[in-house]
């Protein structure tokens, strides 16, 4: 037996045991789960098949949601020390649901999962040599998206709220300052704040509209501010927080220090476009070198060249 032969037999062995492992371990995964829902419709008092309804997608849905939540549960299990900075991850991406984190965890392993079954999949075809480099890209990426996509769609996530948050904190803060200035509340400002913001700074608002509520709930300012600062994740809104809860403290007047406070934030607003502003030649030169430099030299050297080819055939005429 040549070595071309063997090779292609141990290629089909390992398919054949790889597809059983799969078809068995499918097999016992969809028993365990009939069993289940025969079990829960059993305690439910429900006898015979279910009537299909409308709602059956729904219910579909929500089985498969609870599947999640059990799996991640499973998983928070597992290393409990990590939930609360996952929780604070899924707070700056806009999760704030308490079960956030378990969705997360269940929703990670299940795209864990199923990369490592696609490799399975896709292994053998690779090793086979048929199918050429592009198969073994499509392992490499399906694994990295398996293992990286989920904390990059909360780093995704994170971004656009945070581009929100610094848009619309200055705005915040001035509206913030007017209001107190005016002769409202603190309290009383935040939630006319609030109400303006709702159409330009959606996101924003709703936090500020949390704020509102938590202090309408009776919570220490100090608290509520800091707890926003939490969940917003930026520096101008801990700096918010910490120069409120100094000013309590030193009972100096908070018209006045927002005013402070406002006034250095537009001056740190100017500065980072300045610095924005001074980094623009660096970084459009790839750009022009790559493609406005060469059409430029194209447009200068063409003329000349075509001149010095007419004269060289009419010379040589």
């Amino acid at each position: 037996m040549d070595a071309a032969t063997l090779e292609t037999a141990l290629t089909v062995t390992a398919t054949v045991c790889l597809s059983l492992a799969i078809g068995g371990g499918s097999f016992v995964a969809l028993r365990e789960a009939n069993a289940r829902s025969k079990r829960e419709e059993r305690l439910s008092g429900q006898s015979g098949p279910a009537m299909k309804s409308p709602e059956s997608k729904g219910k579909t849905a929500d089985q498969a949601m609870k599947r999640i939540k059990q799996l991640g549960e499973r998983m928070a299990l597992q290393d409990p020390a990590q939930l609360s900075v996952l929780r604070t991850k899924l707070m700056h991406a806009g999760y704030f649901n308490k079960e956030a984190v378990v969705i997360y965890l269940g929703a990670r392993a299940v795209c864990l999962g199923l990369a490592v079954v696609m490799g399975i999949l896709l292994v053998p075809v690779a090793m086979s040599g048929k199918a050429g480099f592009g198969v073994v890209m499509a392992v490499g990426a399906v694994a990295i998206a398996g293992m990286m996509g989920p904390d990059k769609f909360l780093e995704g996530k994170k971004r656009k709220l945070q581009l929100e948050y610094n848009e619309g904190f200055p705005d915040l803060l001035d509206l913030l300052v007017a209001s107190v200035e005016a002769g409202l509340s603190l309290d009383a400002a935040v939630s006319r704040v609030g109400d303006e913001l709702v159409r330009r700074y959606p996101n924003l608002a709703e936090q500020v509209n949390v704020l509102t509520l938590e202090l309408r709930a009776g919570r220490g300012r100090k608290d509520c501010w800091q707890a926003f600062a939490d969940r917003l994740g930026t520096d101008e809104s801990r700096q918010l927080a910490t120069m409120l809860r100094q000013a309590e403290e030193m009972g100096t007047s908070l018209g006045e220090t927002l005013s402070i406070f406002s006034d250095d934030m537009r001056v740190k607003r100017m500065l980072k476009a300045e610095e924005k502003a001074m980094a623009l030649p660096a970084k459009l030169m790839v750009p022009l070198i790559l493609f406005i430099f060469p059409c430029l030299m194209g447009v200068l050297i063409l003329p000349a060249a075509f001149r010095v080819s007419q004269s060289m055939i009419g010379g040589g005429g």
